[in-house]
């Protein structure tokens, strides 16, 4: 069952590149006891993730943080190489965005937001969808009816929800 507004994230272990190469990110520790947005992508450049997801959050990255928002995470199921060049490649890194690798769609299957589409070749990937967390609690979340769409889960139309 997909995750929903009111419940508690999973315990789960993310990925990222470290000075030294690969390394473990707690998700727990990275929501507890603050406000952060986790926006989801079907896989790191991808035309709609990367021409609209990503630069939504670039965009709007200041107004979450007015509006008492700690950090803004995206999750992407995809090596921490491949991510950490796409949050290069756009400026998300550069923005002050936590990019985060879930290599093998762990974290997207416990939340239920998991999807494959084989024409694409898309296996295992996650749903488009953008979630405002306090404390480890969902308190907002929007997801995408299409992959292919990026409209309530862009960033203007979280922070306009909020």
């Amino acid at each position: 069952m997909p995750i929903s507004t009111g419940d508690k994230l999973p315990e789960a272990t993310l990925m990222q590149i470290g000075a030294d190469g690969p390394e473990p990110v707690s998700l727990a520790e990275k929501t507890q006891g603050r406000k952060v947005v986790i926006f989801a992508v079907p896989g790191a450049f991808t035309p709609t993730c990367h021409q609209a997801h990503v630069p939504s959050f670039i965009r709007t990255h200041d107004q979450f943080t007015a509006n008492g928002v700690d950090e803004i995470i995206c999750v992407s199921v995809n090596d921490p190489f491949v991510v950490r060049a796409w949050g290069e490649a756009t400026g998300a890194e550069e923005a002050g965005i936590t990019m985060l690798a879930d290599p093998q769609a762990e974290f997207t299957k416990a939340i239920g937001m998991d999807f494959s589409a084989p024409p694409a070749g898309l296996m295992d990937r996650s749903k488009r969808y953008a979630m405002l967390v306090d404390d480890g609690v969902v308190t907002l979340l929007h997801e995408e009816e299409n992959p292919g769409a990026c409209e309530t889960s862009a960033g203007e139309g979280l922070l306009a929800a909020m």
